[in-house]
């Protein structure tokens, strides 16, 4: 009698501790794929919106230094290096590298100079900091540069924001 009881309790042991049936499998796996497919959408906004972020905070930057540079040139501050550039930039380089003082003497006997950006931050949609540039000379919707000066920058990608507008003319 011991045995019948014994073999009895295993079935109902098997019975209750069964493992997940493929149904119940089938139905898990849909849920993690219908929530799996929402996420990803809503990942790819968040990036699109960081790099979005990101290049106005880079277009401000770079053209805030370029009207600080022209307004110190136009003051005299700046030694111009061409009449043809109307006191702007030459190159975003020098913007870097820095432009020379005028009337000002270092301990050594040099002219000073004046550096308006750290670095050519990166496009965030390129990834190069080859940025398009407009000369004062250039059309407002030119999209090639004439050299003169550097008057306005853009992104040179040709992805659009959300609403329609092209990057390149933020």
């Amino acid at each position: 009698m011991l045995r019948r009881s014994e073999g009895s309790a295993l079935r109902r042991r098997r019975k209750t501790q069964a493992g997940l049936t493929l149904v119940e499998l089938i139905v898990a796996f849909s849920i993690l794929l219908i929530l799996t497919t929402m996420a990803v959408p809503a990942a790819r906004y968040q990036v699109r919106r960081q790099r979005e972020k990101a290049l106005s905070e880079d277009l401000h930057e770079m053209r805030a230094a370029i009207d600080k540079y022209k307004d110190l040139c136009d003051q005299g501050k700046i030694q111009s290096t061409d009449p043809d550039t109307y006191c702007y930039p030459p190159t975003l380089e020098i913007m870097v590298e820095g432009a020379k003082l005028s009337n000002t003497i270092s301990g050594n006997g040099q002219t000073g100079k004046m550096r308006f950006l750290r670095r050519i931050p990166k496009d965030p949609f390129t990834g190069d900091t080859d940025w398009g540039k407009r000369s004062m000379q250039d059309e407002p919707t030119s999209n090639s540069w004439g050299g003169q000066n550097v008057f306005d920058v853009y992104s040179k990608t040709m992805d659009k924001a959300g609403d329609g507008t092209p990057y390149a003319e933020w």
